[in-house]
């Protein structure tokens, strides 16, 4: 038997999604701090989207507004892969550091997709 959804925090992609973004905060803090209103801002930024759309649209308690969350979800998954190939090009990350969050925000995006096809059929 399924258990039942009843808070945001049961949200498997949500759970990864919050710790992925602790994640970042934690590396940005290693960045120089001419870039506190530029990269910094803008993954952080990016990386705090994906759990909050989430949240949001699990709020919305309709199956149609949470798949159109999701979407944006996702979209800001890919902003994060963007943003950490900048941190690695301009060194603030190392290529070991940008391929294994790289590979957790691709894994975090084909979840959420596995999701909206879920709901979608429904």
């Amino acid at each position: 038997m399924k258990k039942q959804i009843t808070k945001f925090e049961d949200l498997k992609i949500w759970q990864g999604s919050h710790k992925l973004a602790m994640e970042i905060y934690t590396i940005t803090k290693k960045f120089p701090k001419e870039e506190l209103f530029g990269l910094i801002s803008q993954i952080r930024r990016s990386a705090l989207s994906i759990p909050t759309n989430i949240l949001e649209g699990f709020y919305r308690h309709t199956t149609k507004e949470l798949v159109q969350f999701l979407y944006t979800s996702r979209g800001s998954s890919g902003e994060v892969i963007y943003h950490l190939l900048v941190s690695k090009d301009l060194g603030y990350i190392s290529n070991e550091k940008y391929l294994m969050l790289r590979q957790k925000y691709e894994y975090l995006s084909m979840s959420i997709n596995a999701l909206i096809n879920i709901l979608s059929k429904k």
